[in-house]
């Protein structure tokens, strides 16, 4: 992060109060939209959160703030439709919790070493039995599936364009608003931002 209060970004001895976090936007870049990425760290620190930046795409934010959940969720999402003029559903996870989820293996022995991708799927609500249940029938030899609390794996052992799997079809099987990234994203996320503490 580049804020001078930290010091040297690879030799912080008292950071400043609050965590860091990571805001995953679903679809801000779609239909014709195109948001630039100084356009949208402006329109988060107008919410209140500071040390803002964006990674790779403009659709992972990273920032530090007190506090973290729905209601800045909420705060961003509010920020965010009205600045642009359409919804952009933002999930928001503490970077520490992300580095959890970046490092966890739900697939052993059957993952990307045997040519699978591994993507994950950020829930608005965690997945209930019902959700558990309503992956079953979408498993299958390309595609599998494991879901803990407010998170999705999603093993695709073929080309993402070929998977008869979609995010629109996993929010109606699971009943809420996800966005999905590739691990090798998140893995890259944490790695550069660890770094700089």
């Amino acid at each position: 992060m580049s804020d001078p209060a930290m010091g040297p970004a690879s030799g912080r001895s008292s950071p400043p109060s609050g965590g860091e976090f990571v805001a995953f936007l679903r679809a801000i870049n779609v239909g014709g939209h195109t948001v630039k990425m100084d356009r949208l760290r402006a329109l988060f620190e107008e919410t209140g959160v500071r040390d803002v930046a964006t990674f790779i795409a403009s659709g992972n934010v990273i920032f530090r703030a007190a506090a973290a959940g729905p209601a800045l969720e909420a705060r961003i999402e509010r920020q965010l439709f009205e600045a642009l003029g359409y919804e952009v559903a933002t999930f928001i996870r503490p970077l520490p919790r992300l580095a959890q989820i970046a490092a966890a293996a739900p697939f052993v022995n059957d993952g990307v070493e045997n040519g699978g991708t591994l993507y994950v799927g950020f829930l608005k609500h965690a997945g209930k039995a019902a959700a558990r249940e309503a992956l079953e029938d979408l498993r299958s030899d390309t595609d599998d599936f494991v879901l803990k609390d407010r998170e999705l794996y999603w093993l695709c052992r073929t080309r993402f364009s070929d998977s008869p799997v979609s995010g629109g079809l996993l929010e109606k099987r699971l009943d809420t608003l996800l966005t999905i990234r590739n691990a090798n994203t998140l893995e890259r996320i944490v790695r550069k931002f660890d770094a700089e503490r």
